[in-house]
């Protein structure tokens, strides 16, 4: 490990969603005030939208530490399943263990568990990632789930979290009672070069670094670059680029390493001939963005366009743009 070569007290380019290494640009502070405020004014249903690795589930787990005192909250990761499996995963999710597979009668355990978090003063928040794999008729149970609720409030506030796949069922016309009851989504896009810069900076401020700088400039430049300001790409180049720059003896990150670090993590040149030819078939006759995949996700080297935030103020402590580097 680099750790102790480079002053560090911890990994700054881990792979999980520690909530302290978030680091709020423009369009994540945007998204994490539009579902605070929309948790805060009981708006029911939430949603927020981003291809892969835009870092949804660290501020998603940021936005619930808010919440902590003052909600029971259920964090949902299994989407491949069937009405009566999430209705399990649910229950099991907030510690009630349903001895019964009867859909009905798990939908009147949850509906206790509803009103009894109400009548503590409680709210009860729901957030389901990876909800683009949900079936419709899975949707359609979430879109019931919201139906509990009192003639002064609802009782449940869900967030559908998800890749662009999610907006495209969404927006499907057997979907269309669901799509009407949120009443707010979000997007994060990709972070500029100097955004990069200052994630990057954060991030080892975080782990603990002091002293000199560990990445040159022409270093972080081409990092921005060939990451494409992708939260999870910039972690796994300065990862490795650290890990080279350990193996090497060397004090500081140049570009040269990370052009080093660029060749050796291009799955390309893994690629067979037949899935080279398909790939670029894919790209030519897919559905108009080039990824060729039909759900609106690129590779990491093919970015598309992401949904618009809504607009909001709000006061974190996690850094932001303005005033802190991650």
């Amino acid at each position: 490990m680099f750790l102790d070569f480079f002053g560090l007290r911890e990994q700054p380019f881990g792979v999980t969603p520690d909530p302290r290494y978030l680091y709020l640009g423009p369009a994540h502070r945007e998204a994490l005030a539009s579902l605070y405020y929309g948790i805060e004014a009981n708006r029911g249903f939430l949603s927020l939208i981003a291809r892969p690795g835009m870092g949804k589930t660290t501020l998603l787990f940021h936005l619930l530490a808010k919440f902590d005192h003052t909600a029971r909250t259920a964090f949902l990761f299994q989407t491949q399943c069937s009405s009566r499996e999430f209705m399990r995963f649910l229950l099991a999710e907030i510690g009630i263990e349903s001895e019964s597979q009867d859909f009905v009668k798990m939908h009147e355990q949850f509906n206790r568990c509803l009103v009894q978090e109400a009548r503590a003063g409680k709210r009860f928040i729901v957030v389901i990632d990876e909800a683009q794999n949900l079936d419709a008729s899975v949707l359609e149970t979430v879109r019931l789930l919201s139906d509990f609720e009192t003639p002064q409030a609802k009782l449940l506030q869900i967030i559908l979290v998800g890749q662009p796949g999610l907006a495209d069922k969404l927006a499907t016309p057997a979907l269309v009672q669901l799509r009407q009851r949120i009443t707010s989504v979000s997007g994060l896009s990709p972070l500029t070069r100097e955004e990069t810069c200052r994630f990057m900076d954060h991030r080892l401020q975080v782990a603990g670094h002091k002293g000199a700088r560990l990445f040159s400039p022409e270093a972080q430049e081409l990092i921005a670059q060939v990451s494409e300001g992708i939260p999870r790409q910039i972690n796994n180049y300065c990862f490795h680029a650290l890990s080279l720059a350990c193996a090497m003896r060397k004090k500081i990150v140049d570009a040269a390493m990370v052009r080093e670090v660029t060749h050796d993590l291009d799955i390309h040149r893994f690629v067979s001939e037949v899935g080279s030819s398909a790939h670029r078939h894919a790209g030519l006759n897919g559905n108009g963005n080039g990824n060729g995949n039909g759900n609106g996700i690129g590779d990491p080297f093919h970015p598309v366009e992401e949904l618009p935030g809504v607009v909001g103020e709000y006061v974190s402590s996690a850094p932001v743009a303005d005033n802190a580097a991650k």
